[in-house]
């Protein structure tokens, strides 16, 4: 399994992460049922496979909790991500998630997110996409230093898009920055690379493009894109439109980490296998730019 450094923070991940909110279950953002037996066997594949590096939340509902009964015991084997700044309220059928940007909020989510997983400290923990003035109104960057002093965090990032994105990078402050990112969501190419160029690691979700329509979770909308590049047509043979989609993502020269989450082993097995074959090409990778960027799907900054 590939590996890169996560920028000044020197942790080495694999190229290849886990996002585990494929483990939420079905009461968050509609997700997907998952069972005990399911939750365990995916997490412990991931590791057994030789991924390091999984990223959770607050209100990714069960998926902390399945990361501390199924694998804490493993602890020394995986860097563990996760955010904070959320709630979780229910609603009946379902949670809500709102956010809610104090000092008492952050504190009680590491808290909570400690004894979930079972652990006595978190890798990363990312403020969850707040707005610059919320991040300024809260003191946020105070209290997320607050509970580094403490122990409980090695280092501190968020995730964060445009236009926000860029004075958090220029604030020098995040260890790592999580964004979105893949072939069919280029917005933020640019910004991948100043990330990585001030110093931090980055962290690439949404790099399948949440799966080819049909197969995963993936919009015919978001996938329009791809017909209109005609990227058939840079295919290898035998080559899955996911599969492509991946190393496209794999071959961002400042992407740290990408994580792709799954509750099927079959999935992940694949992904592994995609992964492991690397990037694209040089010369694949700058026509697929080329295509995508003549249909009208380029780099927003």
């Amino acid at each position: 399994m590939q590996k890169a450094v996560l920028g000044r923070t020197g942790l080495e991940v694999t190229k290849l992460g886990f996002g585990a909110m494929e483990i939420r279950g079905p009461r968050i953002w509609g997700g997907r049922p998952v069972a005990d037996g399911e939750a365990e066997r995916i997490l412990n594949a991931v590791l057994d496979a030789g991924i390091n590096f999984i990223d959770t939340a607050y209100d990714y509902g069960l998926s902390e909790e399945y990361i501390g009964r199924y694998i804490s015991h493993r602890r020394s084997e995986y860097i563990l991500a996760t955010k904070c700044g959320c709630t979780v309220v229910d609603s009946g059928d379902h949670d809500e998630t709102p956010h809610v940007w104090t000092r008492d909020n952050l504190l009680h989510n590491i808290e909570t997110s400690l004894r979930r997983m079972n652990t006595d400290y978190i890798d990363l923990l990312q403020l969850h996409n707040p707005t610059v003035e919320q991040t300024e109104e809260g003191n946020l960057v105070d209290v997320l230093r607050e509970i580094q002093a403490s122990g409980k965090v090695r280092w501190i990032g968020i995730s964060s898009t445009l236009p926000h994105i860029a004075a958090y990078i220029q604030s020098g402050v995040f260890d790592s920055f999580q964004i979105p990112y893949s072939a069919l969501e280029r917005d933020h190419e640019n910004i991948i690379s100043d990330a990585a160029n001030a110093g931090a690691g980055t962290i690439i979700r949404g790099g399948v493009g949440r799966g080819e329509p049909g197969a995963g979770l993936g919009s015919e909308d978001r996938w329009a894109a791809w017909e209109n590049a005609k990227l058939d047509e840079l295919l290898e043979e035998g080559e899955s439109r996911t599969g492509f989609i991946l190393r496209y993502t794999l071959a961002h020269p400042s992407l740290s980490t990408t994580i792709v989450g799954t509750k099927n082993p079959e999935h992940l097995a694949e992904n592994i296998r995609i992964a492991e074959k690397g990037a694209l090409p040089a010369e694949i990778y700058e026509e697929a730019k080329r295509r995508l960027q003549a249909a009208g799907q380029g780099p927003k900054s």
